[in-house]
């Protein structure tokens, strides 16, 4: 598989998943909920677009494994696996705001070496390989470096609701937002991409699945930021997550967070 290759296959991943969703945004579309006692919405756009990009992967990799977020795990104990999530932030896309993408991550021999945020409606796209990561969009090309921030006290920080997360885990995050210079909630997979692109600095969230992270660590890492659990340790099983862009604040977040 060449580098070439890989790239067109990635491509056309991201344009079938993008194709199939984008006629369902903005339309009067029937919602599941898949959470007993909360709401985790699942739409038909989110099925047909794994679905979609499923087909590929099994017609062009028969060998490789898949772990999606709406059909489950095949072969993931292949060398090469790939993690879907079809659309990252669905609360965003029902409501018709644009903080979605679909998440494509390819890991080998379980470390992620490379992902893609697809933005279809806004025709954006933000991919990695932990060397080095790009954005193409309306705007044109370029590559994506995080920002240097010295301090916590200067951070802007995202989260997608502290609403979401465990009692102990809310208050140790609301010990950080007090530090920090700004705090705002919500961004889903497009906040990643804007730690990236030199935008934020640090984001806290929990209860992360590997469908949720896996593509957004060789972005996060290939502009020069920091992914890890609140324990430090390695991100794609998912859980308690820290993304840093710059190593001074993904330390104090550490710290402050272990109280």
């Amino acid at each position: 598989m060449t580098a070439i290759d890989f790239s067109s296959f990635v491509d056309q991943l991201a344009t079938a998943s993008g194709d199939t969703i984008v006629p369902f945004f903005r339309t009067a579309l029937a919602i599941e909920n898949k959470k007993v006692g909360g709401f985790d919405p699942v739409t038909a756009a989110d099925r047909a677009a794994e679905q979609s990009m499923r087909t590929l992967i099994r017609r062009q990799f028969p060998n490789h494994g898949i772990l999606g977020e709406e059909y489950g795990s095949e072969h993931t104990d292949a060398e090469y696996v790939w993690v879907l999530d079809p659309i990252d932030g669905t609360k965003s896309f029902i409501s018709g705001m644009l903080a979605w993408g679909t998440l494509i991550g390819l890991m080998r021999f379980g470390e992620p070496v490379f992902g893609l945020m697809h933005q279809p409606f806004t025709r954006e796209r933000f991919s990695g390989d932990s060397g080095a990561a790009r954005y193409r969009g309306p705007t044109g090309k370029r590559d994506l470096h995080v920002r240097d921030c010295a301090s916590i006290g200067d951070a802007l920080m995202y989260t997608t609701s502290p609403l979401l997360m465990q009692p102990n885990d809310r208050t140790a995050f609301g010990k950080l937002e007090d530090k920090v210079k700004l705090s705002r909630y919500g961004g889903d997979c497009y906040a990643y991409c804007m730690l990236a692109a030199g935008l934020i600095d640090l984001i806290i969230e929990t209860e992360i699945k590997p469908y949720d992270i896996v593509a957004i660590i060789p972005i996060v890492a290939g502009a020069g930021g920091i992914v890890t659990t609140w324990e430090n340790g390695p991100a794609q099983g998912g859980g308690r997550i820290i993304v840093a862009g710059d190593k001074r604040v993904h330390q104090a977040a550490l710290e402050i967070l272990a109280g």
